[in-house]
């Protein structure tokens, strides 16, 4: 069995966030029916389009493993499926804009009263305060939450990360929240809310930061590039490419950087393996001189560290680097294109990128659950076509009679029927 089985969602998510969270749950086995509109779909099946008239592959690559159903919430016929849904569903997961979940008619109140077992999990981009009503996008979020701000270097702009954390981070934290509620609902038979604001989220991962503006009252932050003859501000600077955990570190190019962008190498001086560092740059004279042999004699001189250390990674790839300093426990790590981890066989044999097959893409490259779990393997099956799942749904999961079913679909709230392509 895979951990979720038995557990149904209701998913009322569009665009990354709550697909991220309501995809983890369905790689976990539980059975994610995604609620879209008739002939639209969620945003995303028609951005960034690389092939005409196909599901793109941001729609394809956080949509795996669902059943989708085409309900028109608007036409009463389609508020009756959402509310037997709703009834049927151990969770409701959305993240539309604040009040709009209430303006189709379906609040709290509503929902537990509609099914006093349900989990209504939201996310929003900020909490209760002066913007709790504003839209929120990725980038957004990585402002408000304290990323931008403190990602760069000293001398430019803040800058957002490449990374999803407002979006994709913030869908993780709330697919925690879910199974969190669903483990107290076995104690209490009761449902309760769930949300998590992207905000919050990203703040979450800055955690870093907060603690290093508390320390910025004490003095200056050592381990900071702007140490010690830099300035430091009343907030956390930008700290370029150095270590956020107290340990000096810095990209530092290597053989063919010249030509190749992401020919660089994450290198961190810990102390405990310092002795080595000096034997394999070859400067074993840096372990005895009093100007290096500490760790506070060498925070002044980080930069001249770090170059001299660049004129040996220089000298190698980044791969016979890492083969190199990983033999003396020294820590370091690859600039890794996304060209580079598409095609590391490792990555593909633990599961962590696969190969999808689609019936009108072909096949295509995604991420897997990142979460192993020994007795629960992750599948990762399809993303379904819009509505592909509708009349499966209507007579399977709430049990709708014929005649039902064509009184609905006369009412035009569910739109055309929709056929899978042959697989």
């Amino acid at each position: 069995m895979k951990a979720l089985d038995g557990v149904r969602i209701l998913d009322f998510t569009h665009v990354q966030s709550g697909p991220t969270c309501t995809q983890l749950l369905a790689w976990f086995g539980a059975d994610v029916i995604k609620v879209e509109r008739p002939g639209v779909g969620d945003i995303t099946r028609g951005q960034l389009q690389d092939i005409p008239k196909v599901d793109s592959l941001y729609f394809t690559m956080l949509n795996h493993n669902k059943r989708s159903i085409t309900v028109d919430s608007k036409n009463p016929k389609g508020k009756e499926v959402i509310e037997a849904l709703i009834q049927t569903c151990d969770v409701l997961v959305e993240n539309f804009a604040p009040g709009a979940l209430d303006r189709m008619g379906f609040t709290w109140e509503r929902v537990h009263a509609l099914n006093p077992r349900m989990v209504l999990a939201s996310i929003k981009g900020f909490g209760p305060g002066p913007y709790e009503d504003c839209k929120v996008y990725e980038n957004v979020a990585q402002c408000a939450g304290g990323s931008a701000s403190t990602t760069g270097f000293d001398d430019g702009p803040p800058l957002v990360t490449g990374a999803q954390i407002g979006d994709s981070g913030t869908g993780l934290h709330l697919a925690l929240g879910i199974v969190c509620a669903l483990f107290q609902r076995n104690a209490t038979g009761v449902g309760q809310k769930v949300s998590v604001a992207m905000q919050d989220g990203v703040l979450n991962l800055c955690r870093v930061k907060l603690r290093d503006q508390q320390r910025l009252a004490h003095g200056p932050l050592t381990e900071f590039p702007q140490y010690p003859n830099g300035k430091f501000g009343d907030a956390v600077p930008r700290a370029g490419n150095a270590s956020g955990g107290g340990q000096p570190g810095w990209i530092l190019k290597c053989k063919g950087w010249e030509i190749d962008p992401n020919a660089y190498i994450y290198f961190i001086c810990q102390a405990p393996v310092w002795e080595k560092i000096c034997d394999v740059i070859g400067k074993p004279e840096w372990k005895t001189d009093s100007d290096y042999a500490k760790p506070p004699a060498r925070l002044p001189k980080l930069k001249q560290i770090f170059d001299t250390i660049e004129q040996w990674t220089m000298t190698k790839t980044k791969f016979d680097a890492m083969d190199i300093l990983n033999k003396y426990d020294i820590p370091c790590g690859p600039i890794l294109s996304m060209k580079e981890i598409a095609e590391e066989q490792s990555l593909r044999d633990t599961g962590t990128v696969v190969e999808v097959d689609h019936p009108t893409r072909g096949t295509y490259l995604s991420v897997g659950n990142p979460i192993k779990m020994s007795a629960s393997a992750s599948e990762v099956k399809r993303s379904p076509l819009l509505g592909e799942h509708t009349a499966e749904i209507l007579r399977d999961v709430l049990r709708f009679d014929p005649a039902r079913i064509a009184e609905i679909e006369a009412s035009g709230a569910i739109g055309a029927p929709v056929r899978a392509a042959a697989e």
